[in-house]
């Protein structure tokens, strides 16, 4: 009798490589801490995000310690893209999309990650390394569009600031960049303090950060406004 053939069933299930593997669980746990919070973040949910068993998450984060912070870098470095995009916007059309992605709620997600990770910094000292990383990456691009706008002339000191200078006893002859940079991130974080809050936003809360920056350098009130609303124009089909 002809001996019965080996089965040639497989599953359906493709192995990965452990780096793309890595990767798809730290994404999981990223989506998992920009829409729920990183209080959510545990190794069965990931699991259930990507339809395995919670053992293969801990095979690759033992700790969900480790898996958290890892996930807040991941999430902080996706929405750092879609504050500073790459293009060729002037300096300060740049900067004008830096505060419209603020000021329409498209940060939000951004805002309650990032307060959510300060409030838990204070337990997961991995935690709050990370956050210091991410501010001065943060803080790089922004200072990034700002040299870029001090060489083409259209950004210079505070209004005020030579005043303020000359009563110190010294001149200020051009803008302190990291000065700047520090100022708007500061408004930055001022406003999405208040993210959590189901008050209706006031308008002087909603226009504080492009307030701050106009004043910081140099522009103009209500420019990265207009910016902003030109370049939506100029993107919009014609009909």
């Amino acid at each position: 009798m002809p001996s019965r053939p080996a089965s040639t069933t497989t599953s359906n299930r493709t192995r990965k490589r452990p780096e793309e593997r890595r990767a798809e669980i730290v994404d999981a746990a990223a989506a998992i801490a920009l829409d729920e919070g990183m209080e959510r973040i545990t190794l069965r949910a990931v699991a259930e995000r990507l339809g395995v068993r919670p053992g293969l998450i801990t095979h690759y984060f033992p700790a969900a310690e480790d898996l958290v912070v890892e996930a807040f870098t991941r999430a902080s470095a996706t929405e750092r893209e879609l504050f500073f995009p790459t293009g060729d916007r002037t300096p300060v059309g740049r900067l004008a999309h830096f505060v419209d992605h603020m000021e329409r709620g498209l940060s939000a997600p951004l805002a309650r990650l990032w307060l959510n990770a300060q409030h838990l910094s204070r337990f997961v000292p991995a935690l709050d390394t990370a956050l210091q990383q991410q501010d001065a990456l943060d803080r790089e691009r922004l200072r990034s569009i700002i040299v870029d706008g001090v060489a083409s002339g259209d950004f210079g000191r505070p209004a005020g600031a030579g005043i303020a200078a000359n009563r110190r006893g010294t001149e200020q002859t051009q803008l302190d960049v990291e000065t700047a940079a520090r100022r708007i991130l500061l408004a930055v974080d001022g406003t999405g303090s208040y993210i959590n809050s189901s008050a209706e936003v006031d308008p002087v809360q909603r226009g504080f950060v492009a307030d701050v920056a106009e004043w910081t350098l140099g522009l103009a009130p209500g420019t990265l406004r207009a910016t902003a609303a030109a370049s939506a124009d100029s993107a919009a089909p014609s009909a």
